[in-house]
């Protein structure tokens, strides 16, 4: 959903996976198999396993250009990780639905479930490229191959996975990473303003090192947060619909499954900041002057 024809995201890192939507590869799974309620982000309701309307007869989306004007926001903001294509070309062989009616109904129901390894893995992949995370890197490595290896089996092995449980396992793993980074960057920040301060300098930054950050989890709907200095914050799983973060300094911030709905961040930097995905960006509002990690886009609706 959250574009068309979107070049698959491959590092060789990775080992050749594709951790972002190649809807190229893919037969429209998450137009048919994924539920819409009418809302702000959805023009009509659609049961799952029921084709979109707008869904074209060769996979392709009818309004993909208008999709924000004609009531389908939702669908701009929506990323399965590659597991679209994956289950598309990979678990059925390039075998569609329409011509495999039979098989519809657990192609469908594999969805979620890839997409949740694959969000792993995504994760998984980019704690291996922070550096203060490197004590890890051998249990992070473990973990990724044990996901991939998992996301490799069957239709029936897949669907019989406890998937909250190794999300946990690999929650823990992430959690660890996440003190590493925030820790080595806010005790590098602190260092700095002491060294400033005992210069005469950087008068009142010695907050950043010594303060806690701790935003996990909170409910931050609708805050004036403008110019806040979040630098190295934990804001996972915070609630930030609407928040005005207007020039905020998100550098090196942990945003893993932060909630960034029309939250404001015009001007803000979240160069540095990790766990931050495509389709947080894509939900959120930002401008030219917004500082992006490399491996992300700028929203074209920006």
């Amino acid at each position: 959903m959250s574009e068309q024809r979107v070049p698959a995201e491959t590092d060789p890192g990775r080992g050749g996976l594709d951790l972002r939507a190649d809807c190229a590869n893919c037969f429209a799974l998450c137009c048919v198999a994924l539920a819409f309620t009418a809302s702000a982000d959805f023009a009509v309701d659609k049961d799952a396993g029921q084709p979109c309307g707008n869904l074209l007869p060769d996979f392709r989306c009818g309004v993909h250009a208008r999709l924000r004007p004609e009531g389908y926001q939702g669908c701009t903001v929506y990323d399965c990780f590659g597991a679209g294509q994956r289950i598309s070309q990979v678990t059925y062989a390039g075998q569609d639905w329409r011509s495999a009616p039979q098989t519809a109904r657990q192609m469908f129901a594999l969805l979620p479930v890839v997409r949740q390894l694959h969000e792993l893995l995504r994760y998984l992949t980019e704690a291996l490229e922070l550096e203060p995370a490197r004590p890890l890197h051998a249990d992070l490595r473990g973990a990724l191959t044990r996901i991939e290896r998992l996301a490799q089996g069957s239709p029936d092995e897949i669907l019989a996975l406890d998937v909250a449980a190794h999300r946990q396992e690999v929650n823990v793993l992430l959690l660890r990473t996440s003190e590493l980074v925030r820790a080595g960057a806010l005790g590098a920040a602190g260092g700095a303003a002491g060294r400033g301060a005992r210069a005469g300098k950087g008068r009142g930054a010695g907050r950043r090192g010594g303060a806690k950050k701790n935003r996990r989890g909170a409910d931050l709907i609708g805050a004036n947060l403008k110019g806040a200095d979040l630098y190295g914050a934990d804001l996972r799983g915070a609630y930030l619909i609407g928040a005005d973060l207007r020039g905020a300094d998100l550098r090196v911030a942990d945003l893993i499954g932060a909630d960034l709905r029309d939250a404001d961040l015009s001007g803000a930097d979240l160069t540095g900041s990790f766990f931050l995905t495509q389709a947080q960006l894509n939900a959120a509002k930002g401008d030219a002057g917004t500082g992006l990690p490399p491996a992300l886009t700028r929203p074209s609706h920006w």
